[in-house]
């Protein structure tokens, strides 16, 4: 069932485009995507086919959607319709759609309607160009870094942005032991077991954060000393984006092009520390050996967060795309 809190959206006078946000909230990208677009005086809305269970952030709408195909096209296709005369930019995440794909685009230019497709990682990452073909048929398409650009070359870069406003820079936490805090969504694809093994070498406190709620997770790694993101993708992810807000030194994954590329686009140094699962006790050492580093990673942490994923940045960004299209 279609429903709304807020009711018929219009468009402000002078200022621009209403926009969709649709149908998935994955990293709560989506939700601070509508919010830095409102902090611009921009109508936005986020949709969602299913009420949110791990995160805190409220959709506008929610579907509720059926378990049944035809059912779910259902629900989904009059939604569509109901939406379409009050929407100016439909923005679709993770490969999702409200209908069809093969439907979704050409009936989104017969009604003048301006369309994003925007990526988030795993739903690109590996996948032969051919079989992201079908995003071409947006108006235009979004990656999240300069890592993932290389599966969607024509995309533009617009990296997550989170609210600076919730995430003060906290003082070192007073831990008997230093602690690591890793919060894996898929061990197997984060490294997770040496992660274990190298906690357990080093002789330090491990919190391994799993399936709790967003705000849980947000106070356990702001009381751990380091953050140990990921050992195999290649990229870091919100864990570490939050973690260097709060001025947390993090440990992940890095391809050296991509950096290299994001650094030359932003004019800063990322300062991740880069370790893959056979140099991480090499990597992490240092940092539990010395709390003056910590801290000194910590602070440029937080400057490279406020310069690459601040939301207002990103909603400035966005306002971009948009008036391009």
């Amino acid at each position: 069932m279609l429903t709304e809190g807020d009711g018929t959206i219009t468009a402000m006078a002078g200022n621009g485009l209403r926009s969709l946000h649709c149908p998935v909230n994955i990293g709560g990208i989506p939700a601070t995507n509508v919010q830095a677009l409102r902090r611009k005086g921009l109508e936005a809305r986020l949709l969602m086919f299913r009420a949110p269970k791990l995160r805190s952030d409220v959709p506008d709408i929610v579907l509720d959607v059926p378990d049944g195909l035809w059912r779910r096209q259902l629900v989904q296709a009059r939604a569509f319709a109901k939406l379409l005369p009050e929407t100016d930019v439909f923005h679709f995440y993770f490969g999702h759609t409200l209908v069809p794909r093969r439907v979704q685009f050409p009936l989104l230019r017969l009604a003048r309607r301006k369309s994003v497709l925007h990526y988030l990682g795993s739903d690109i990452r590996g996948k032969p160009r051919d079989e992201l073909a079908w995003g071409k048929r947006a108006g235009a398409e979004i990656v999240g870094s300069w890592d993932a650009h290389r599966w969607v070359p024509e995309a533009h870069v617009v990296p997550p942005g989170i609210d600076l406003e919730r995430y003060e820079p906290a003082p070192p936490p007073e831990n008997e032991r230093v602690r690591i805090a890793h919060a894996p969504s898929d061990r197997a694809k984060k490294g997770t077991d040496a992660v274990i093994a190298a906690c357990d070498e080093l002789g330090v406190e491990l919190d391994l954060i799993e399936g709790v709620k967003h705000d849980e997770a947000r106070r356990r790694y702001a009381q751990a000393d380091v953050i140990v993101d990921q050992l195999v993708v290649g990229w870091y992810g919100l864990f570490a984006i939050e973690s260097m807000a709060t001025a947390r030194p993090v440990v992940t994954y890095l391809h050296e092009d991509a950096v290299e590329r994001t650094e030359r686009a932003f004019g800063v140094q990322v300062p991740i520390v880069s370790a893959t699962k056979e140099t991480l006790v090499e990597k992490v050492r240092p940092l539990v050996e010395s709390a003056q580093l910590r801290r000194e990673l910590g602070e440029s942490g937080r400057a490279y967060v406020e310069q690459v994923h601040d939301m207002n940045r990103i909603g400035d960004r966005l306002v971009e795309i948009y008036e391009s299209l």
